[in-house]
């Protein structure tokens, strides 16, 4: 990588970390915390929540006929989640073990905090659950993907591509054979090093 890729990469790391500060400062105005992976709110945002709440009678009047008549279609995505989020698991299970890559943890992937919000009716707390899972187990299989991806090939495209993992920023310039023949074990050793998720 070079000098000013690696600098590029440093900032947005850094940019990173600054986001995380000012969401937090955004949850503090919010009057909510998050303590060992559970929120807490200050007192009378939850009553307050409530009220907020609409009906689920009033919710399903309030729905366009588009948005129920497309509710299976969108619902019906559920087999191929499960299916892929199972299928990989399977599949780190059995080859990230047999080449000593660490193993990515779902649980910092996928997360069912948001049907928990008192101000969500029950359709809603499913829909932010489905969503939850659905978007979590992309963000899962991504990972993976990429942890695969450095494992055997950290070669950067030709050409542009949208939305690139971030290991992507490190892995060797398209064309560069010698850097692959030489730096393609130290890819591998790098990503062994790392530390392993205890799942």
């Amino acid at each position: 990588m070079t000098g000013r890729i690696e600098e590029l990469a440093h900032e947005i790391v850094r940019l990173q970390q600054e986001l995380d500060r000012e969401i937090e400062r955004r949850r503090t105005a919010l009057g909510w915390s998050l303590k060992a992976r559970l929120v807490e709110f200050e007192q009378g945002i939850v009553a307050e929540h409530r009220r907020l709440r609409m009906g689920l009678a009033q919710f399903i009047a309030q729905s366009s006929f588009r948005t129920l008549a497309t509710a299976p279609v969108i619902y019906s995505l559920i087999v191929p989640f499960v299916l892929i989020d199972l299928w990989t698991s399977l599949y780190q299970a059995i080859c990230f073990r047999a080449y000593g890559i660490p193993r990515v943890r779902r649980s910092d992937h996928i997360a069912f905090d948001r049907g928990r919000l008192a101000y969500l009716n029950g359709i809603e707390a499913l829909n932010c659950a489905y969503c939850s899972y659905g978007n979590g187990v992309v963000s899962y299989v991504r990972e993976v993907a990429a942890r695969t991806e450095q494992y055997w090939c950290p070669i950067k495209h030709a050409i542009k591509v949208s939305g690139s993992h971030q290991r992507y920023h490190a892995f060797l310039e398209y064309g560069d054979a010698e850097g692959y023949r030489a730096r393609l074990d130290a890819f591998r050793e790098a990503l062994r090093s790392e530390k392993a998720d205890p799942s």
